[in-house]
């Protein structure tokens, strides 16, 4: 049981945390706890060789549970594709961590800005949104497909100094220095049809506390300030000498339409943006999100987010698992699945191999319920033909040796 498989991380939890979810199940089925028993003695054989005593429990940690890792992580805000490695396919998760081709869907609202980019950011900015129309925002299309250059968010992993970007933003400790642009790849960008409408559940973000405030004003490195750019195809396609995006400056949000929002309260709905990307690694859809909104003149700010593939694992392909799939089925049912997976790799259909294993199982527990029956008939009928003949004999062999040796057997029955 050793090899790689994605599965489908659910929204509100870390892709840590979720993997420790997985790593739990794994550590109390039959298959797995048996390979951590073969493990821990070996472990315990060799410590005991080296140093003449017995392990403690936690000198046994790294072996008392299934080895994992998982090949890139998903923000607790984000769903989706997740891939893991089990055993030694933790070694082939380096192929996952640079080079892979990923698509996310996204939503987001326009009309303000946060320092994170997303939901549970401060807010940076407030900007008008009367001005957008769909045929403009279709033009970004062409504008981000190609080679792109793009900044990270300031609430990235990303370390400057040592220390992670995000200690930074949370603590509102200015940076050393400006963080960097790097270039990424946008090979698709499509904007879905339901862009700008108003018909969804999202409230839009209002400021809060004047002690956020201050954090907002102490970052000196942020969504809002970063540079916006073009890619490289749209310029050179257009003669443009800059990749620098000209665009002018953000729409303010007009008088009229803060009493709108005001008036409005948690009903107020701004308009959506919707698309889907398909990126290569080291993209921030937060900072592509962003810069769709300054690209508008205006602001925008990411609501969800799904990784719908990574390399050959996709949702649309029907070869990641769900946890469901795990919790919710007998153990004979999932192994003989994710074995399959571990062999075949992506190729594979889940739901389909979940249908055949999960009625295969219920076929041969059907055929096991009936064959104790059986087993009991015959075994009653054996012990009656056994009760009979020992009685016949018992009469012939009276006395004997013979007598005491049968009805010895018959009380073992």
């Amino acid at each position: 049981m050793n090899g790689i498989f994605a599965i489908e991380k659910p929204t509100g939890i870390s892709s840590n945390h979720f993997m420790l979810k997985i790593q739990h199940l794994f550590n109390g089925s039959q298959i797995f706890s048996k390979e951590i028993a073969r493990a821990t003695a070996e472990r315990m054989q060799e410590y005991k060789q080296q140093t003449g005593k017995t392990p403690s429990k936690r000198k046994l940690r790294k072996v008392s549970k299934v080895k994992m890792g998982h090949g890139g992580t998903l923000d607790p805000l984000a769903s989706g594709v997740l891939v893991i490695g089990v055993g030694t396919g933790t070694k082939k998760l380096s192929e996952y961590l640079q080079g892979t081709v990923k698509v996310y869907e996204s939503e987001a609202l326009f009309g303000v800005s946060t320092t994170s980019g997303d939901v549970e950011g401060e807010i940076l900015s407030e900007n008008s949104v009367k001005h957008l129309t769909m045929d403009e925002l279709k033009t970004l299309k062409d504008k981000f497909e190609g080679s792109l250059k793009q900044t990270p968010p300031i609430f990235a992993a990303l370390k400057m100094n040592g220390k992670p970007l995000h200690e930074y933003a949370r603590q509102g400790i200015p940076l050393p220095r400006t963080i960097e642009p790097r270039q990424v790849s946008i090979y698709d960008f499509t904007v879905f049809p339901d862009s700008l409408s108003r018909d969804h559940s999202y409230p839009l973000l209002r400021p809060s506390t004047d002690e956020s405030k201050e954090i907002v004003k102490n970052l000196n490195a942020n969504l809002l300030k970063d540079t916006l750019y073009f890619s490289k195809e749209y310029c050179e396609k257009n003669g443009l000498e800059s990749e620098v995006a000209n665009v002018g400056e953000p729409v303010s949000l007009s008088e009229e339409e803060k009493q709108e929002i005001e008036a409005a309260g948690e009903l107020y709905r701004a308009p959506l943006l919707h698309f889907k990307a398909k990126v290569s690694s080291g993209t921030y859809i937060r900072s592509l999100i962003s810069d769709v909104g300054k690209a508008m003149r205006s602001s925008s700010y990411m609501v969800k987010l799904i990784r719908l593939q990574q390399k050959e694992w996709s949702l649309e392909k029907n070869n990641v698992f769900k946890f469901e799939d795990f919790s919710e089925n007998d153990e004979t049912v999932w192994t003989k699945v994710l074995q399959s997976v571990f062999d075949n790799g992506p190729e594979i259909d889940i739901k389909q191999e979940l249908l055949n294993a999960r009625e295969e199982f219920q076929r041969k527990a059907a055929e096991k319920k009936e064959e104790p029956e059986c087993t009991e008939n015959v075994a009653a009928e054996e012990i009656i033909v056994t009760e009979a003949t020992v009685e016949t004999a018992t009469e012939d062999t009276k006395g004997t040796s013979a007598e005491s040796e049968l009805k010895r057997k018959i009380d073992e029955v």
